[in-house]
């Protein structure tokens, strides 16, 4: 049966888009840093490596959740913390007195827009507010308004675009859930199916057989072995006993032989009673090797024989064939003897070559 859950997709993006916020935001800052450093004026410098050793430290423990799942508040708080530090020593580190310090700017609008990659509205919005302040402070008004409104704009952009990822994941889901559950249907459906035609096919190898016993022997059927088919074949059809209800095998077969469509030489040794999936199989092989036969062998008679374990033998002296050169469309073999011995445990073989004739071994269980 088709598996009832998979692995979430929108569980796997998010746990993804985390891994990669952290890893984007701890390299990207400390790159940027490093050239901020190099643009600091060379009074600044002292103040400018020790805002890159944070930097290189916060890039540290962010690389390190992102690849192990753990210290992630860590994380967090050093990226705020970076991005205050460097916020409100701009005027110390920027290129030119008055001018907008690039390298802070750049720390605050990534740190803004990674975060909302990580955390929920109700973290990243104070987070964010807070480092807004900070930067704002040494600016003028002019400055400030476009700070603010790229911070804003850069923020709210980077959420949508993680809540349409979100979206989409989840329509994923979805789709995935139904097409989970159709197959499961279709699984279903497929499976009565099977249990009907298997019905259908007991009924013909049990009950069809009976009758046509009676119908051809009329009043020189013997009166106990009908009753003895009859209760057998109520016992079946109505699952008295349930799946793995014991049947006789030979009587089972005896009724295939009744409608031969070749003389049989059958040859019994004592079979123990059997499941009567296991002898619903045997049936329908034999049946399909005496049909192929009476088509294929060029011959009117077959050697059947029944032996304890259970191995079960059709021969015929035929004209026989090459196992290898049949059409993979042909499914006789296959489909009527291979695979349904194989779906009650047991095993078919089919030994043939030109001109030597065909056996046919049917061996449950396989050993």
């Amino acid at each position: 049966m088709p598996s009832v859950r998979a692995a979430s997709v929108e569980a796997e993006s998010l746990a993804v888009v985390g891994r990669f916020a952290g890893l984007a935001r701890g390299a990207g800052l400390l790159v940027i840093s490093v050239f901020g450093v190099l643009a600091t004026p060379a009074g600044a410098l002292p103040l400018a490596f020790g805002l890159l050793a944070l930097a290189l430290l916060a890039a540290a423990v962010e690389v390190y959740a992102s690849r192990t799942g753990r210290g992630r508040r860590a994380a967090f708080v050093l990226a705020l913390v970076r991005a205050a530090a460097i916020g409100a020593t701009q005027v110390a580190t920027a290129p030119e007195p008055g001018e907008l310090n690039q390298w802070a700017l750049n720390v605050l609008t990534i740190t803004a827009i990674t975060l909302q990659w990580e955390w929920p509205p109700r973290v990243t919005v104070p987070a964010v507010a807070c480092l807004l302040v900070v930067q704002l402070l040494p600016l003028t008004p002019e400055d400030g308004v476009g700070v603010v409104l790229r911070v804003l704009i850069e923020s709210v952009l980077a959420r949508l675009a993680f809540l349409l990822l979100l979206r989409s994941t989840r329509q994923v889901d979805r789709l995935r859930e139904r097409r989970i559950r159709l197959e499961r249907e279709e699984f279903l459906a497929v499976e009565r199916r099977r249990q009907e035609r298997e019905y259908l096919a007991v009924l013909h190898d049990t009950a069809s057989a009976t009758f046509l016993m009676v119908a051809q022997r009329g009043e020189t059927a013997d009166p106990a072995k009908v009753a003895e088919y009859a209760r057998r074949d109520l016992r079946i059809l109505t699952g008295e006993t349930g799946h793995d209800s014991m049947v006789e095998l030979e009587s089972s077969l005896r009724g295939v032989l009744e409608q031969s469509p070749v003389r049989v030489d059958a040859r019994w040794s004592p079979v123990p009673l059997l499941p009567a999936s296991v002898a619903l199989a045997l049936v329908r092989a034999v049946r399909e090797a005496l049909v192929n036969v009476e088509r294929h062998a060029g011959v009117t008679e077959a050697v059947l024989t029944v032996e304890d374990g259970v191995r079960v033998t059709v021969r015929d002296t035929g004209r026989g064939f090459d196992p290898a050169e049949v059409q993979p469309h042909r499914r006789g073999i296959r489909g009527s003897l291979v695979e349904r011995m194989a779906a009650v445990g047991g095993r078919a073989t089919v030994t043939s070559a030109p001109g030597a004739g065909t056996t046919v071994e049917l061996v449950w269980p396989d050993d």
